[in-house]
């Protein structure tokens, strides 16, 4: 757990909530257990619950600061569950540090907060469960629509009411099991009566689907990171420019332009895709100097990083060039296993429709893939289509809450100790010990994702990743 954790149960904190630099409205805001002496203090009068008033912010000699809105949620009925205020004032950076020191001078032991520590006193609080207090965070730093919109539907609790009712048909079945453990002679016919078999097969299905969902939500939230990779003077740099639909990587007909990574977000139905050009992939003998060898050596960093790679051939060259098509194979030899490989030829636009792309199966050059042409746009949308289907997004996502990457890790724990108690059980003779050993690490896993058991670094790890005011 952070170090603030402990006494931040205690320790007014205060921050500025609102984004820096100048803006019309700039908010600070402050939570502890009592905060009537900071109200008297800084707005020289006692204020009405949940109730905007127009008045001005004093400084220690009662002179005005700035004149504004403020607003006081008593405990428990707050965001955090403590007494909260709120002063909404001029949103000039001078304005507000007066205002934030004017309310650490005003209240005594208070604190600037820490990163994320609003949100995670509400979580403390049992105003908020883990997976809805990591929403707070995705919403805010959602960069689509659908993003956006998931994330609302994961704070909203979606995302952890489904993880709750898997939970709660768990500890059922962990009931009925540890129950038959008192009674070895029936403990057959016991579970044969209750259907154990049919309830966890109901859990895992129920399971299956929550995970198929779950990684729809962290692809949304992630996004796909795809790597353009090829020999040099194929086109990476132009189909960059076509995808973003922007002129970001210089695109000349020498090779080795590219000597450096150049990488764009781009959105695709509401998917967030990262793509990145690289330097055009050759031996390092054939590199015309250092620079451009560390720009292939980073290609190569890229590539085994990515979640998709777009291999570009060129159709001008391909099967009309023996070196060049010697390099293809030894490329696509050394792409690493495990990473989606999208074939793709371009320059379609230079050959026409009636050329056919080079195949031959006992040197590896495949048949398979894409044409396109970076240059007119042609095929970019089955390009884009082609994607989507490499990430596994499914169409029609608005029942997707957003998800990250350590809730499909947990789900998929639960799953693999679901499977083992599915073979104790399926024993001729269960063994009930472990059987229901498994149920309790799969209850467990579950219960990690909204925080019923959730490890003290990790808190702090997913609160210190917020922003300072929330």
């Amino acid at each position: 757990m952070t170090d603030h954790t402990l006494a931040a149960r205690g320790a007014p904190i205060v921050a500025i909530a609102t984004a820096a630099g100048r803006g019309a409205v700039g908010i600070v805001r402050a939570s502890g257990r009592d905060l009537s002496a900071l109200i008297q203090q800084v707005c020289g009068r006692s204020l009405a619950p949940r109730q905007a008033t127009l008045l001005d912010f004093l400084d220690a000699q009662g002179q005005p600061i700035d004149r504004g809105l403020a607003l006081h949620f008593p405990a428990p009925h707050s965001y955090t569950g403590e007494d909260v205020l709120e002063l909404q004032a001029h949103g000039g950076p001078v304005v507000l540090q007066l205002l934030l020191a004017r309310c650490l001078q005003a209240l005594p032991g208070a604190r600037l907060a820490a990163p994320g520590e609003f949100t995670e006193r509400a979580f403390l609080n049992d105003k908020l469960d883990l997976a809805q207090a990591e929403a707070v965070a995705d919403l805010i730093d959602a960069g689509t629509e659908a993003a956006a919109r998931s994330a609302g539907r994961a704070l909203a609790g979606e995302f952890s009411h489904r993880v709750d009712g898997l939970a709660q048909r768990l500890v059922r079945l962990r009931t009925l099991v540890e129950a038959t453990l008192d009674f070895p002679e029936e403990e057959i016919d016991f579970l044969q009566q209750a259907d154990a078999a049919g309830q966890l097969s109901g859990i895992t299905a129920a399971l299956e689907a929550l995970l198929a969902t779950a990684r729809q939500g962290a692809l949304l939230r992630e996004g796909l990171r795809v790597v353009i990779a090829g020999q040099p003077n194929v086109g990476k740099s132009s189909l960059l420019n076509a995808l973003a639909g922007a002129e970001l990587a210089i695109v000349t007909p020498i090779p080795g332009t590219t000597r450096d990574r150049v990488s764009e977000s781009i959105q695709i139905e509401g998917v967030p895709v990262h793509v990145t050009d690289t330097a055009g992939l050759r031996r390092d003998e054939q590199a015309a100097d250092e620079v451009e060898r560390i720009g292939i050596g980073r290609s190569w960093d890229a590539i085994r990083a990515a979640d998709c790679v777009l291999f570009l051939h060129d159709l001008t060259r391909a099967g009309q060039d023996a070196a060049y098509d010697a390099a293809e194979r030894e490329i696509e030899a050394s792409l690493p296993p495990g990473v989606g490989v999208i074939q793709v030829w371009n320059k379609v636009d230079a050959v026409g429709t009636s050329r056919e792309v080079p195949h031959d199966p006992h040197q590896g050059m495949p048949a398979e893939g894409l044409r396109l042409s970076a240059r007119t746009g042609q095929g970019l949308e089955h390009l884009r289509q082609a994607l989507l289907r490499t990430a596994g997004w499914q169409a029609a996502p608005e029942g997707v809450f957003i998800a990250r990457a350590r809730h499909v890790q947990a789900l998929q724990r639960c799953a693999q100790h679901l499977s083992l108690a599915h073979a104790h059980l399926s024993e001729a003779t269960p063994a009930l010990d472990l059987l229901a050993e498994e149920l309790r690490l799969a209850h467990q896993a579950l219960g990690e994702i909204t925080g019923a058991f959730t490890a003290d670094d990790l808190l702090g790890e997913i609160f210190s990743k917020f922003c300072i005011g929330k």
